[in-house]
């Protein structure tokens, strides 16, 4: 069976309620994958309302030792003359 489709982690949102990044699902619901599940190299973000998957692309580097989600850095303000 094939993934449908192929997501980079930063396009995934972080979901504090879930601890889990989400990803919106075709279904209306949500791909998901855990903080836990990226520390051990898993890939697959699935949704637990149908039984379509994502193969999610990560540095496994940048989660091995994270207790944390590794954070985005936020838009830098503009000074405006």
């Amino acid at each position: 069976m094939s993934a449908y489709d192929e997501v980079e982690i930063e396009d995934m949102e972080w979901n504090a309620e879930l601890k889990a990044y989400t990803y919106p699902c075709p279904c209306g619901d949500l791909f998901q994958i855990t903080l836990e599940d990226l520390r051990l190299g898993e890939e697959i973000a699935r949704c637990p309302s149908c039984s379509l998957f994502l193969t999610v692309v990560y540095n496994a580097e940048d989660f091995a030792e994270a207790k944390e989600p590794p954070h985005k850095p936020g838009p830098s303000p503009v000074a405006v003359a």
